[in-house]
């Protein structure tokens, strides 16, 4: 169960936001600038709203009433940024297995992760030499391998063509159903 409830404010930008979900997918729509990348940088700890409470499986992660604040990365949430961020100097195997390294898992799951998503013989590539799909897998990948309690895609298909969306939308629906629960 994701629940959230704050009152953000960046600049001249304001937002009360309420919701809870126990849904395997969670989808947050609405017109461009109106808060839905904010509401997912919130869940994952990368901004501190002006009040508010954030609880995930019944973890309080932020309640400003009680001096709660669990640092991003103690919150085990994965999350797929609108521009993929890889690193570039790094070749796909190195890019997915960062987040679980940092995590301090000694065996992740990489074969399992690039079969999934169908990684197998990019391993040794550069992101550069990547289509905008596979890169899209590959920032999914590196997120699903630091075993995240909740996933957040920040618009998983932005900036790809329809052909594009059609190699990644049959892994999108597998991760839905066998995957963490998608913000």
């Amino acid at each position: 169960m994701l629940e959230v409830s704050a009152h953000i404010a960046r600049g001249d930008f304001s937002l009360e936001v309420a919701f809870s979900s126990d849904a395997r997918i969670t989808c947050l729509f609405g017109r461009s600038g109106a808060g839905k990348t904010t509401v997912a940088e919130l869940v994952a700890g990368l901004i501190r709203p002006v009040r508010g409470r954030v609880a995930l499986d019944g973890q309080v992660l932020f309640d400003s009433d009680h001096g709660v604040s669990v640092p991003a990365w103690r919150r085990r949430i994965g999350y797929v940024f609108q521009d993929a961020r890889l690193f570039p100097h790094m070749t796909v195997r190195d890019n997915l297995l960062y987040g679980a390294r940092r995590a301090g898992d000694r065996h992740p799951e990489l074969d399992e992760a690039a079969a999934r998503l169908g990684l197998e013989a990019l391993l040794e590539r550069s992101p550069g030499a990547l289509s905008g799909g596979e890169t899209r897998r590959v920032a999914i990948g590196r997120a699903l391998l630091t075993r995240p309690r909740l996933l957040i895609l920040d618009e998983p298909l932005a900036g790809l063509d329809g052909a594009r969306r059609g190699d990644i939308l049959p892994w999108l629906d597998q991760l839905a159903r066998d995957g963490p629960p998608i913000l």
